[in-house]
């Protein structure tokens, strides 16, 4: 990257989204979804500015010309969660003893996981909504990175160890990610 003297991106704000600084915090609003996310660094700059949001750095190095495209990124998912919201499929995988899943409160429950006698828990992480409609999980909510821990937390959840992956196969998949930008 050639040094330059300011590098600078712009992100229009759709219509029907809010989004303001609260010190260090960038806060994004739209139809009764509020993300807030710290982005703040002493080279880098994000300001509003009428309808755009502007991220610059005045003489970037490469990791701080690289921080200003990671600031915009997720600026662009903030705003795509607001609004449209992010959904993960998965899909629960089995041989020969029938997985059952459900949803208990903050926990997503799996049991009779490899036929195992207790079940195998994990937390579900921020305001993601999980449903379960037979061999189908679906994920959703407006935070990217909640949704796609809690699909992480799941896979781990039925990991399996000690055991040929090739052969056995079970488990909770992810299988279509929609909504994403970056």
């Amino acid at each position: 990257m050639p040094v330059t003297g300011l590098m600078e991106q712009a992100i229009e704000i759709p219509a029907g989204v809010q989004v303001r600084r609260e010190g260090a915090y960038v806060v994004v609003s739209a139809k009764g979804h509020t993300l807030k996310r710290q982005l703040s660094h002493p080279r880098v700059g994000v300001s509003v500015e009428g309808k755009e949001i502007r991220v610059r750095c005045e003489f970037p190095r490469r990791k701080d010309g690289a921080l200003v495209g990671t600031f915009t990124a997720h600026l662009r998912n903030m705003i795509v969660g607001v609004t449209e919201g992010f959904t993960y499929e998965m899909k629960i995988v089995y041989s020969h003893f029938p997985v059952k899943a459900s949803v208990k409160g903050a926990e997503f429950v799996i049991e009779n996981f490899l036929g195992e006698k207790f079940p195998r828990r994990t937390r579900i992480v921020g305001e993601t909504k999980v449903d379960v409609k037979g061999d189908q999980v679906v994920l959703t909510g407006p935070d990217l990175e909640a949704v796609s821990q809690t699909a992480a937390n799941i896979e781990l959840a039925t990991r399996i160890r000690g055991f040929d992956p090739r052969v056995f196969q079970d488990g909770i998949y992810i299988t279509k990610k929609a909504g994403e930008e970056v």
